[in-house]
């Protein structure tokens, strides 16, 4: 699934050709995607003004003129594409509709955005006014790890006595927002701190040294345009390629990257996910 970067990424994709523009026509071409779709989908975004593009957690929101927020989840294999429909002006011409092509926004700049889901993971709501702090995807997220209500004194008090793994509690989105398999992974290894410490006996000064690591982490991985392992596209169409520059995840049995450290990456399982890290600097 799309991570933070991913989404933020896609976002910042999207904003040139969507923010500050009217949506001419919208196409449902079926009911509903992981959930079913608002009632009169098309018929309300149609003719309205993509006043502001942003990201919340792992959700893109588009703040409307009509006062309505238009949220979008990516799900697993979720894809926003930019197409040009004026022929000539960009390298991307648009291509015809695909089968999983199951929205198309077309814009009054004369481009094209398509969402494509070929596993139906992902998922649209139109939020009334206000009513984004009680939506039930949104109401319980924890604060943006790239803002500034996350630091570590944020980690020291939401862990402080909890037993579950660290990793276990990084995932948790109501701990932190935006944060996926991935990225907890090569955080931690930056840390030195091993996915399975408990989270309430990791000292003040590891927790520091990780909500640095993440910020780190997550700033790098969006100037690189996000990692693509299967599924995952800028809205260009395009790949990331930060997944060139992991330390720990998907390298089992490969040597650590931390200078100097004899370690061999090794795979575990939590909770059903795979955690990569190294078992001599991370503790």
């Amino acid at each position: 699934m799309p991570e933070l970067p991913e989404v933020e990424t896609v976002r910042r994709g999207l904003e040139p050709v969507l923010a500050g523009r009217r949506l001419l026509s919208v196409e449902q071409r079926r009911p509903d995607l992981r959930w079913p779709l608002p009632e009169r989908f098309a018929e309300r975004l149609t003719g309205t003004r993509v006043e502001r593009l942003r990201r919340r957690s792992k959700y893109l929101l588009a703040d409307l003129g009509s006062g309505e927020t238009l949220l979008i989840h990516l799900g697993m294999t979720g894809r926003m594409l930019i197409g040009d429909e004026i022929e000539g002006r960009f390298v991307h011409p648009v291509p015809n509709l695909a089968r999983h092509d199951h929205v198309v926004f077309h814009v009054e700049c004369g481009v094209r955005v398509t969402f494509n889901d070929v596993r139906r993971f992902g998922a649209m709501d139109l939020i009334p006014p206000g009513g984004e702090d009680g939506h039930w995807l949104l109401r319980d997220i924890g604060p943006e790890p790239l803002g500034n209500a996350f630091s570590a004194a944020h980690l020291i008090e939401r862990l402080k006595g909890r037993v579950s793994p660290i990793k276990a509690m990084l995932l948790d989105q109501r701990i932190v927002a935006g944060l996926g398999n991935i990225y907890v992974c090569e955080a931690l290894w930056r840390a030195g701190i091993a996915p399975t410490r408990r989270a309430g006996r990791i000292s003040a000064e590891r927790l520091g040294r990780l909500a640095t690591a993440i910020r780190e982490v997550l700033e790098e991985a969006i100037a690189a345009g996000g990692s693509s392992l299967r599924d995952y596209r800028q809205a260009t169409g395009e790949l990331g390629y930060f997944q060139h520059g992991f330390a720990v995840y998907g390298r089992e049995g490969e040597p650590c990257r931390t200078e100097g450290c004899p370690g061999v990456i090794r795979r575990t399982v939590q909770s059903g996910r795979s955690s990569f890290h190294c078992p001599v600097c991370q503790r």
